[in-house]
């Protein structure tokens, strides 16, 4: 078996915190690299808010060099306001993966707690309870939970894209993309 090596950075945007972490995947084992958050509420301008998101995934590629970036789709609300000021932290954290060069995957909230707990409608506690065993991450003492829901996106994406059955294989995407892979098994 080919042993393979990654780190993915995982996002949970936002304009008052946001959430960072990134993992190491080596061969079938998993480790915890960083995660954290930057809190942006003491910057009254939004502008400044999303310069520092910029500035602050820019410098998480320089010095861990991710080869993937995942990132967590905005959930959609009732407050359209709300709405907008995170598609823009979105949107800045995406480009500053792009300006590096790495592929962009955006994932659905009910789709990140689905792939780490198995519940689509787990709770941020349940998430983290499972990052911590998944992870081995003795140091039970959490701030906040974006840093958290970051680890989860970055690891969701992990296994998105690894076939458990066959390490290292990449999972495919649809009929389409299984039929290309494997012609000699349509009739």
């Amino acid at each position: 078996m080919q042993s393979t090596s990654k780190i993915i950075l995982g996002i949970d945007p936002g304009t008052v915190v946001m959430g960072y972490g990134l993992i190491a995947v080596e061969g079938n084992a998993i480790r915890l690299l960083e995660m954290d958050v930057i809190k942006l509420s003491s910057h009254k301008d939004i502008y400044h808010r999303l310069e520092i998101i910029h500035n602050t995934v820019c410098r998480l590629i320089v010095e861990f060099k991710p080869q993937l970036f995942a990132i967590e789709a905005p959930f959609f609300g009732k407050n359209v306001q709300s709405m907008l000021k995170l598609g823009r932290a979105q949107g800045v954290a995406i480009a500053a993966a792009m300006q590096a060069g790495l592929p962009v995957t955006e994932y659905a909230p009910k789709k990140i707690k689905q792939s780490v707990t198995g519940n689509g409608n787990a709770d941020k506690l349940q998430v983290w309870k499972m990052l911590q065993h998944i992870l081995k991450i003795e140091d039970a003492d959490l701030r906040y939970l974006d840093a958290s829901d970051a680890i989860a996106v970055a690891l969701c994406h992990h296994y998105q894209t690894t076939s458990v059955l066959r390490p290292g294989k990449v999972a495919v995407k649809s009929w389409a993309d299984y039929i290309a892979r494997n012609p000699n098994k349509v009739l």
